[in-house]
């Protein structure tokens, strides 16, 4: 689709012309393994789902689409996703990774690639652009980061980041899962290679596990994933495809509604007695306000927070809280709420979250698209049973 539509139109319309044969206006779920071939070798375009599918190629388009990208892939998860990625990569490949990270890929970077692909990884902080340069080496070969960072939403320059890895001629890979290209796009700001779990904002509804890959440019980084996708296998099934496909074409919709009652939460926290400070890139007081200003067009759905007190505390807070639900995971209609140094980065070492700030009293919310007066009510349950007990 050309890229002079605007975003909501390309969410609906991307890759989703009417079904030629019946003229259905959604994309049908075509489950099929495999595809009849009139003669040996000659096709029409499918030969065998792994290698392509008509439900995941018009996903594949729209995601392109939505970042402005050259080519999509859609995946059976994040991690499968993120793992296809680093097969790019040679043995004893070094890469330099933003510190604060998502669980799951630290373990994937640290229990997984540096045993069976020799792969090494420093992680830095990436405000300090200079320490960054110090730190590539002659195994570089790849710049990850997450931005905002999961959990402590820190923003980082991806234009800044993105001509260091030109300058290097250094793969560069963001992880957009936490923004969605409708409120920030990597690509346009010079990186190569974006990254999602699908899971999450894309589709929206906490009822489906994808991951999505998005390429800059149609080059030879294009074509080997291409490759890599079909080789691995890792592909994203035609059922999920078409739910993932639904959920984009309320995404802008909905990442308006989670920015607006994300902020205003964040200013109810940051006033309450019982918070010690509160993350959120919406917030002036939070340090990386002006860039995610400039770098993205809404501050997004997440906010983290640290209550006053420790494990007890947070545990007593996070067992009162019922529209906020206590799960892993983000990007939904409804409200969740973890503990991030117990659910989604306990594979991290215990002293590794100490030193990026992952405390004991940190709090992590995935605000939902309810009536934001209501989930303010449930937080301030919470914390009228953290007042019980200070009593």
């Amino acid at each position: 689709m050309t890229k002079s539509y605007r975003f909501s139109t390309k969410a609906i319309h991307s890759g989703q012309e009417p079904e030629p044969a019946t003229g259905a206006v959604i994309t049908p779920i075509f489950a099929t393994s495999t595809f009849v071939q009139p003669s040996p070798g000659v096709n029409k375009g499918y030969e065998y789902s792994r290698s392509g599918n008509p439900t995941r190629k018009a996903l594949e388009q729209c995601i392109a689409d939505l970042e402005n990208g050259a080519r999509g892939f859609a995946f059976s998860s994040g991690l499968a996703a993120s793992s296809t990625v680093l097969e790019l990569l040679p043995h004893g490949s070094h890469i330099l990774s933003i510190n604060d990270l998502y669980g799951g890929t630290f373990r994937l970077f640290e229990r997984v690639r540096k045993n069976s692909a020799g792969i090494e990884t420093t992680y830095i902080d990436f405000k300090d652009i200079d320490a960054a340069r110090k730190a590539i080496r002659d195994t570089t070969r790849l710049i990850w980061v997450e931005t905002p960072t999961n959990p402590l939403l820190k923003v980082v320059d991806l234009e800044q980041i993105a001509l260091l890895a030109r300058d290097h001629g250094l793969i560069s890979v963001c992880d957009n899962t936490f923004a969605t290209p409708y409120i920030q796009k990597p690509l346009e700001l010079g990186f190569d290679i974006v990254v999602h779990s699908a899971t999450k904002y894309l589709n929206g509804h906490s009822d489906v596990v994808a991951g999505a890959v998005v390429v800059r440019e149609q080059n030879e980084i294009a074509d080997r994933l291409a490759f890599l996708h079909n080789a691995v296998g890792a592909i994203l099934s035609p059922f999920d495809s078409f739910l993932v496909l639904r959920g984009l074409k309320t995404l802008a919709i909905r990442m308006e509604a989670h920015s607006k009652n994300a902020l205003t939460i964040s200013q109810f926290l940051e006033n309450h007695p019982l918070v010690e400070k509160v993350l959120y890139p919406g917030l002036p007081s939070h340090p990386d306000f002006s860039l995610a200003n400039k770098q993205m067009s809404l501050p997004g759905g997440m906010i983290t927070f640290f209550l006053k007190g420790g494990i007890e505390e947070s545990r007593i807070f996070l067992e009162h809280c019922h529209l906020f639900s206590l799960a892993e995971s983000l990007g939904g209609a409804e409200s969740l709420i973890e503990h991030p140094a117990i659910m989604t980065h306990a594979s991290i070492p215990a002293e590794t979250r100490k030193k990026t700030g992952i405390s004991d009293n940190l709090i992590r919310i995935s605000v939902g698209i309810e009536d934001v007066n209501d989930l303010i009510a449930d937080l301030e349950n919470a914390f009228g049973a953290l007042r019980k007990i200070s009593k």
